[in-house]
C-alpha cells in the first residue's frame, strides 16, 4: 500500500500583509481627525468654577478665549501673584482688550463677524473687579455676547 506524504509539512502558511497599509492610514487618518491641538500656553491658573447647568459651545471657531487669574508658579517672579489678563499667548492690559476684539473679528468672514462670542475663562478665586473691568472694556469694543467658561458640577 501506499503512503500519501504532505508536502511541506514542516512549513508555515505565509500571512499577507496586503490589507497592512490601509489599516495604517486608517489609524492615522482617524487619529489626525480626531486630535485638537492646543492653540495657546496658558499662563495663568484656571481652576473653573462649577456650575449645575452647563451648555457646550457649538461652534468654536466663533469663539474667542479671554484668560484670567493669577500667573502660573514660573511667571510669579515676573508678574506677581496678582491676577492677570492673558490674550492669546501674553499678558495683556485692559487697554488691549478692545485690539483683542478687532483684530479677531478682522480674521474672520463677514458673516461670521456678528457671531463672535467671547468667552472669559475666570479662575475661581479671582475677585469681580477684574471681571467687571473686562465687561466694561469688552462692551466699549461692541462685544456683547459673553459665555462664561465652567465645569460641570460633579453629583
Amino acid at each position: 500500500m501506499a503512503k500519501f506524504q504532505r508536502k511541506g509539512k514542516n512549513e508555515l502558511q505565509a500571512i499577507s500583509t496586503a490589507s497592512l497599509p490601509d489599516i495604517v492610514f486608517m489609524l492615522l487618518f482617524f487619529f489626525m481627525v480626531s486630535t485638537t491641538m492646543r492653540e495657546t500656553t496658558l499662563m495663568v491658573r484656571s481652576q473653573l468654577p462649577e456650575a449645575t447647568e452647563v451648555n457646550k459651545l457649538e461652534k468654536k471657531s466663533l469663539v474667542s478665549y479671554i484668560y484670567i487669574g493669577p500667573p502660573i508658579r514660573q511667571f510669579q517672579s515676573l508678574f506677581g501673584t496678582e491676577p492677570r489678563i492673558q490674550l492669546n499667548d501674553s499678558f495683556k492690559s485692559l487697554d488691549d482688550i478692545r485690539d483683542f476684539i478687532a483684530s479677531e473679528r478682522e480674521a474672520m468672514k463677514e458673516e461670521e463677524k456678528p457671531l463672535l462670542t467671547t468667552s472669559l475663562k475666570i479662575d475661581k478665586e479671582t475677585r469681580m473687579g477684574i471681571v467687571t473691568d473686562v465687561k466694561q472694556e469688552l462692551r466699549k469694543a461692541s462685544a456683547l455676547k459673553i459665555v462664561y467658561a465652567a465645569r460641570k458640577a460633579e453629583k
